[in-house]
């Protein structure tokens, strides 16, 4: 067998449909287009919003509120969710991740005081409210907050 013998199976293809190529194929003149009109002319579709010249509906909405375009969004931490790890650990973006707490590398991580902690451990996270860093500080803990400037795992 030759490259130049080598065919698709029986049935694999069909013809493609030629249009435009005379009366007697059965795809001639307007080539299966009808007559006149916006769709006859070639690159004559509107685009799949357009509601016929009536106001398109995005336009006829209220735009209300605001987004921030520099919005950070945290993975958030509660007090609660600390209590699983041994008094005197090091907790650290890392061990969130590898502990599953936190499931996403990107995004930076913040201690909420969610719950209540009784053991001291010593947190290194992005941001921390409050509340929470007075709470680890009472239970006998510390924390160190990084800020969000820096990527969660470097």
């Amino acid at each position: 067998m030759k490259l130049n013998e080598l065919r698709p199976a029986k049935g694999a293809t069909k013809n493609r449909k030629r249009i435009g190529r005379g009366t007697g194929s059965g795809w001639g003149k307007t080539s299966g287009k009808g007559q006149k009109g916006q769709k006859s002319r070639s690159g004559g579709s509107p685009h799949p919003w357009f509601e016929g010249g009536q106001m398109p509906i995005m336009r006829r909405l209220p735009k209300i509120g605001f987004h921030s375009p520099n919005r950070v969004e945290y993975q958030v931490v509660n007090l609660s969710d600390l209590n699983q790890f041994e008094a005197g650990t090091e907790v650290d973006v890392r061990l969130l991740l590898e502990k599953r707490v936190v499931r996403k590398k990107t995004h930076p991580v913040k201690v909420l005081a969610k719950g209540s902690i009784d053991r001291a451990l010593k947190i290194k996270v992005h941001a921390a409210s409050e509340s929470a860093k007075k709470a680890i500080e009472a239970a006998g803990g510390s924390i160190e907050v990084t800020g969000t400037k820096s990527a969660a795992t470097k």
